[in-house]
């Protein structure tokens, strides 16, 4: 049985260690530690001072390169898009200086920007499907070509949207179609807008470039899908943008992905991670910087062109689009049969005939 001598020999020999101890690090010990933890200090301090010396040096080569490739922008970008119409589609919220940014080196490759469309709260919104579905019904009327009888809402809206951009009068191509000016009325019109138009769209679009939603930054190292509040509502905002970007392929001379940096959800990664997308749609990441900006007209130019790829730093990505040179564009008005006149004036080509001995 221990007793209480037991306890207090313990307590006798914890004393006498610490007693020691204090005699031994105030003593002989004492300049042996002390200088032990001098070094440590002084050695953590070089590093981090070697550390922020690098940083530096790589802040500084960073910023250089960023401006060598934007006072190249210019001379890259030259003649890349020459004389083709583009139309420019956010997806969402997306900062001011991106979009102002893209406007920019889509002007420096020649190309005029014909239309700033930005999707609304409404396009996404659960709560308001059966609006959307009354709206398809307006829609439809002014759409050519229809959907396909399996299309998806979302495919439905997204048709007619790019339908509503490109849709250029084939007898006057600098003007929008009836049934164009119609669809962009109906989806930026009413109690519920589904898109909103930085200015009035006039004439049709050749090409669209498609401005993915900045991500939410990771919190606590995890990711933040693009925009919604659940995996489900995750996976209709993600059907809903795949259908744009598909449309916006599908029916102009071609369309590119202009996103934000890769991870935490962004629609690049998503568009990688679908061998079935990544083979039909062209994407650029890292938007929101100069490389990326410069990268977004030569990616638009390589998909008019053919060539399909993804544009960046990442993995499955390359660093720079293939430089091509585009065919001209042919905007001569063609004149359907349904405009000839009655007494049959007017060729089959679409340009009118005239009398030899008119003068014409």
């Amino acid at each position: 049985m221990i007793d209480f001598r037991y306890h207090l020999v313990s307590l006798i020999s914890v004393f006498l260690a610490l007693a020691v101890g204090i005699a031994l690090g105030a003593g002989p010990l004492k300049e042996t530690i002390g200088d032990t933890l001098t070094g440590q200090v002084d050695q953590l301090r070089t590093e981090k001072d070697e550390l922020r010396t690098q940083l530096d040096v790589t802040s500084g080569d960073l910023a250089d390169a960023q401006e060598f490739v934007d006072a190249s922008g210019p001379a890259l970008l030259s003649g890349a898009l020459a004389d083709r119409r583009v139309a420019v589609i956010a997806l969402g919220d997306v900062p001011e200086g991106e979009r102002t940014a893209i406007d920019d080196r889509l002007s420096q490759a020649g190309a005029t920007v014909t239309a700033h469309a930005a999707l609304t709260d409404a396009w996404y919104d659960p709560d308001l499907r059966s609006f959307r579905n009354a709206l398809v019904g307006l829609l439809l009327e002014n759409l050519d070509p229809a959907p396909a009888d399996d299309a998806t809402l979302d495919e439905q809206l997204a048709q007619a949207l790019v339908q509503g951009l490109t849709g250029a009068d084939p007898a006057s191509p600098d003007t929008l179609t009836a049934d164009a000016a119609n669809v962009l009325a109906i989806l930026s019109q009413g109690d519920n807008p589904m898109i909103t138009l930085a200015d009035p769209v006039v004439t049709g679009a050749d090409a669209v470039v498609v401005l993915g939603v900045p991500t939410a930054p990771a919190v606590d190292g995890a990711a933040t899908p693009t925009p919604g509040v659940d995996a489900e509502s995750d996976a209709d905002v993600l059907a809903a943008q795949v259908a744009v970007l598909s449309a916006a392929q599908d029916l102009s001379e071609g369309a590119v992905l202009a996103d934000g940096q890769r991870g935490n959800g962004s629609l690049v990664d998503a568009v990688l991670g679908d061998e079935t997308l990544a083979a039909a749609l062209t994407t650029v990441s890292g938007a929101d910087v100069v490389t990326g900006q410069v990268s977004t007209p030569l990616a638009l130019a390589a998909r008019i062109a053919g060539t399909n790829g993804h544009y960046g730093f990442g993995d499955d990505e390359t660093a720079v689009p293939p430089v091509v040179v585009l065919a001209p564009v042919d905007r001569t008005p063609v004149v359907s049969s349904e405009s000839q006149a009655p007494d049959g004036s007017g060729d089959a080509s679409g340009e009118a005939t005239t009398d030899p001995g008119s003068g014409g």
